[in-house]
């Protein structure tokens, strides 16, 4: 499909799901303050179907220890509920968590998922690591690749995939039934809009991504990936609407044009140190969350390059 016929694709099923309260997901959020990260458990009331999206594996840098405590959470929730989860979906590979979907596939089952452009992310970081040739730079770390339009489902209730590169080229949105999971593309509204200087990020496909998102009916329901709280506001947030977002994001409101648009988040990007944990998380969300093999001392290890360009 092409791009305007997969966004009319997913206008479609948000206005089906809005007439039809059976496709409307259930979703339940777990906040991991240590990283300022949403993952989420979404799930089909009918058919106890769930996906997970965006998990967070515990990491403390100073130690190199990982721990579950987070996707533990997640998993008595699950079973809790007596959910059967079909689907880990990371919607890109993110630069400041480390994943937990190989840990959560171990105990719950499904498939991890993520956008088809996830090769371009690691090729460029593979050659930054210098990963030699036993890592694989052509996705098949993970269960599967998804590309702008693909279809799946929940349950009973549709979902599709949109590609919404400018943070990273991999981003992908996920709308399941009348909910989309963005990922790091937009914020709070009062937040405003992801950076678009990572390799591969861009201010103007950004812009372009955002606008595609908000052209979704105005009551979808947009869940965020990350929230730091912004100025005045007392309290951590992760849910908004399309409407709330073009009315009042303070990025990228209607009426913001892209020259606006870039010239602001490129200016802004320029003020940003990089994220405490990038180099750790990159390394392994590129392996779909796996950790590196073990060296012949069964020690895994990470990569820190020093005075790398």
């Amino acid at each position: 499909m092409d791009t305007d016929t997969v966004l009319q694709a997913a206008v479609a099923q948000v206005e089906g799901a809005r007439r039809n309260g059976a496709g409307q997901p259930a979703v339940q959020a777990f906040f991991d303050e240590a990283t300022f990260t949403v993952s989420y458990v979404v799930h089909d009331p009918a058919t106890r179907a769930a996906a997970i999206v965006d998990s967070v594996l515990d990491y403390d840098a100073p130690s190199g220890r990982t721990s579950t405590r987070s996707a533990d959470s997640i998993v008595d929730f699950v079973k809790s509920n007596g959910l059967q989860v079909a689907l880990h979906i990371e919607t890109h590979a993110h630069a400041d968590h480390l994943s937990a979907a190989p840990y959560l596939q171990g105990l719950l089952g499904g498939d991890i998922v993520i956008g088809r452009h996830i090769t371009t992310v690691q090729e460029v970081f593979g050659g930054l690591f210098n990963e030699g040739d036993d890592f694989e730079r052509d996705g098949s770390q993970f269960d599967a690749l998804y590309e702008d339009g693909h279809r799946f489902r929940i349950g009973t209730i549709e979902g599709i995939a949109l590609h919404v590169p400018g943070h990273t080229p991999a981003d992908m949105a996920f709308v399941i039934g009348d909910a989309a999971f963005v990922g790091d593309t937009l914020f709070m509204p009062d937040y405003g809009t992801a950076r678009a200087d990572f390799p591969g990020g861009d201010a103007r496909r950004l812009f372009q991504s955002i606008r595609r998102l908000l052209s979704l009916p105005e009551d979808t329901r947009l869940f965020m990936c990350h929230d730091y709280k912004a100025p005045g506001r007392d309290h951590f947030a992760w849910e908004t609407t399309v409407a709330e977002q073009r009315r009042a994001n303070v990025h990228v409101h209607d009426g913001i044009s892209e020259d606006e648009f870039v010239a602001m988040r490129t200016t802004r990007d320029k003020t940003l140190g990089m994220p405490n944990l990038i180099l750790p998380s990159v390394q392994v969300n590129m392996r779909a969350g796996h950790l590196p093999e073990p060296e012949d001392n069964g020690v895994r290890y990470l990569k820190i390059p020093v005075n790398a360009v």
